[in-house]
């Protein structure tokens, strides 16, 4: 049905489309001028993928597992691990497609007004996609200050500093940081966020692995807990969990800061980003689930303490984690705030300056400061990232990483109804708009379940 009603769409607004390619042209260089500079190679590109997909939400897949149980929840890791490898190429090809017939699209937005039509890339994606982001940000600053709580309560276990404490701290931290003035100046630390991701990942596997195989672990039970109703809708909430692990949301931008030619640079890049992806997130979510089972918390580490707050893994250990986890999610968060600075900069900074100038330094400074502000207040009212987690799955990223990429490449490109990459397409979009809108109801009933249990900058 989507990839019906999206060609009438194109059909109709085609025509109209081709008389505003040169305007949209130069709105699209302006607006990105100074955010989205194309220098970068494709091992640039590389960490910034890293970077955007392999983040402390893969600790949570464990969690996803005990709604799954070990067959469905392997199955759909490596399901959402196929399908996104393969939606991430079909985007690139699209773009390519379009650069090379002069009509260069650098944002998601961009690709849906001019694929889908204008409404679609103003009205849907467009904020989608801003919506997406931003909650990834607050994400990271919420996850953030609960490391260093984590970090300040194992230290000081009487100590009386609340969590929004904490929270305005990781803020203020991710505030100097996203002074960067440009994505591709983040290639730095988006290669030492790769080797973070990796460190706290391995810290991740060996902790479970030492507490699995130890006396003071859990009785390990891999049953699936609760009614049939509660295990379906479980299983779904599980879903978005996964894909919001896979999910990225901002390959058009990445893309957009390749040098030119741009042509197999982002499948290189992708494999540099899987090969990290396999050992990551299968190795955390097997090694979580194999030493906790049905009792593995939201968010792994949780359970390298008990419920008493004794720590079951050596205290130097969990320092080590969750510094690692600190420092690559001021990286992440920084890297999601690419499309906010973008939109802002577009309204405000002024093309024709230079981009050190008063003129757009001053704007630049205030407006990501704002938004980082912005962000930390809402994280610290809000202190529940577990429902945060499963909710930026099923509303941003199944439409923008699992349905929409499959639509564009049919619309682009037009396989022939009798091919198999057609069909495959299609499918893709239809099963997981359904998953989707699924997983969507699943969300919003555990958000409703928990309510009784939100207070406004609780202490958790």
């Amino acid at each position: 049905m989507l990839v019906a009603t999206t060609t009438i769409s194109h059909e109709a607004e085609k025509q109209n489309d081709c008389n505003q390619v040169d305007e949209h042209q130069k709105d699209v260089d302006a607006g990105a001028l100074f955010v989205l500079k194309s220098k970068g190679s494709w091992v640039h590109c590389g960490y910034h993928l890293t970077t955007s997909i392999v983040a402390p939400p893969l600790l949570s897949l464990p969690f996803a597992f005990t709604f799954l149980g070990w067959t469905a929840g392997i199955l759909f890791l490596v399901i959402a691990a196929v399908v996104t490898f393969y939606n991430y190429n079909l985007i690139s090809l699209v773009l390519e497609h379009h650069a090379n017939q002069g009509r260069r699209m650098l944002r998601f937005r961009d690709m849906a007004r001019d694929i889908l039509g204008p409404p679609w890339g103003r009205f849907l994606v467009g904020p989608i996609q801003f919506a997406l982001c931003f909650c990834v940000v607050v994400a990271c600053i919420l996850l953030g200050g609960q490391c260093m709580k984590t970090i300040y309560l194992l230290s000081n276990p009487n100590g009386s500093m609340k969590l929004y404490e904490f929270i305005v701290v990781f803020g203020c931290f991710m505030l100097i940081l996203a002074q960067m003035p440009s994505f591709h100046s983040l290639r730095h630390i988006n290669l030492v966020s790769l080797i973070l991701c990796l460190a706290y990942s391995a810290c991740a596997i060996a902790g479970s692995i030492y507490i699995g195989y130890s006396s003071k672990g859990p009785k390990k039970d891999y049953s699936i807990k609760g009614n049939t109703e509660s295990r379906i809708f479980g299983a779904f909430n599980a879903m978005s969990i996964i894909a919001t692990a896979y999910g990225n949301g901002i390959v058009p931008e990445i893309q957009a800061t390749l040098a030119p030619p741009v042509k197999g640079k982002m499948f290189k890049g992708l494999c540099i980003c899987y090969a990290v992806i396999i050992v990551t997130f299968f190795g955390a979510a097997i090694s979580g689930y194999w030493a906790f089972g049905n009792q593995a918390e939201g968010l792994i580490l949780t359970n390298f303490m008990d419920s008493n707050g004794k720590p079951l893994v050596p205290k130097w250990f969990i320092y080590m984690t969750n510094i690692f986890t600190i420092a690559q999610l001021a990286a992440v968060g920084v890297v999601y705030l690419q499309p906010t600075n973008e939109v802002l900069e577009q309204a405000f900074s002024d093309p024709k300056s230079p981009e050190f100038s008063q003129r757009n330094v001053v704007p630049r400074l205030i407006l990501r400061s704002l938004s980082t502000a912005i962000g930390t207040v809402i994280a610290a009212m809000l202190p529940f990232f577990g429902d945060i987690n499963s909710l930026i799955g099923a509303f941003g990223l199944m439409p923008l990483d699992f349905i929409l990429p499959p639509v564009f490449f049919n619309l682009t490109f037009r396989p022939s109804k009798k091919t198999p990459i057609f069909w495959l397409n299609v499918s893709i979009a239809v099963v997981f708009s359904i998953v989707g809108a699924i997983a969507a109801v699943a969300a919003v009933r555990q958000i409703v379940l928990d309510a009784k249990t939100y207070q406004l900058f609780a202490n958790l």
